[in-house]
């Protein structure tokens, strides 16, 4: 599933075709009427968190690629598209993604301060957020996009780790400093990430993820399918504490 720092480098990578007309509009996809979109222009493209958002007059298109899709741009995969955007200038593909259209004004739909990524993110929002889910366990807190929009599973364990925190523990008994550190790294792990995937080199950089040795006591980590999301955690049970 892409997190938040690769649906920033699509919206930067069709910047191109902002302005520009719809020739043609195809796809699979059950949820979209074709014939509304093509010669339309398309106003801008954003994001937020996972969402990847096309923005036309009186409508957008939001694109949500859950844990498979994927996009091209000015070049086809050999199976069909949900949804083929063609302009004058190159076209874009998705695949295996969820499409559907949002009638509403974006700002009456998202939360632009939930996004880590958005420069209007807010991070005492955050801490409000977190502390009205004492029970929850750090690693669905960090998961939930109401509060963290854009984190994903690579950013919530790399995260844990830098904090030495350990994904089982319960937002509430976190000390104050701590749920700081967590919502601080959130963001910043998030920009790495950004500047990495732009790179070509961000596994390079994972500590946690899908690593079996812990780089700070030399151990095996632990892998485990953890919290409400039941998502895979990577996490040394030396270094990390569990605060319960």
């Amino acid at each position: 599933m892409p997190e938040g720092p690769s649906i920033v480098i699509l919206k930067e990578e069709t910047a191109r075709f902002a302005g520009k007309k719809v020739i043609s509009a195809s796809g699979n996809s059950k949820t979209v009427d074709f014939s509304r979109i093509t010669g339309k222009k398309v106003i801008a493209f954003k994001s937020w968190g996972k969402h990847f958002l096309i923005c036309f007059p009186g409508f957008t298109i939001r694109i949500h690629f859950l844990m498979f899709g994927t996009y091209r741009i000015n070049e086809t995969k050999e199976m069909p598209a949900r949804l083929h955007l063609q302009f004058a200038n190159g076209e874009l593909n998705f695949y295996t993604s969820s499409i559907r259209i949002i009638e509403e004004p974006l700002d009456e739909v998202y939360d632009w301060s939930a996004d880590v990524l958005n420069e209007n993110w807010d991070a005492s929002k955050a801490l409000a957020k977190l502390k009205k889910i004492p029970d929850a366990l750090v690693c669905d807190a960090l998961l939930n996009q109401d509060i963290f929009a854009g984190v994903g599973n690579i950013i919530k364990n790399e995260v844990l780790f830098r904090i030495r925190v350990h994904p089982q523990s319960l937002v509430g008994k976190l000390p104050l400093k701590k749920r700081k550190e967590l919502v601080r790294e959130a963001v910043q792990y998030s920009y790495d990430f950004l500047e990495w995937k732009k790179a070509f080199v961000l596994k390079k950089h994972w500590l946690a993820h899908t690593k079996k040795i812990c780089p700070r006591c030399e151990i095996p980590l632990i892998k485990a399918y953890l919290g409400k999301t039941n998502r895979r955690s990577f996490f040394c049970n030396n270094c990390q504490i569990i605060y319960t």
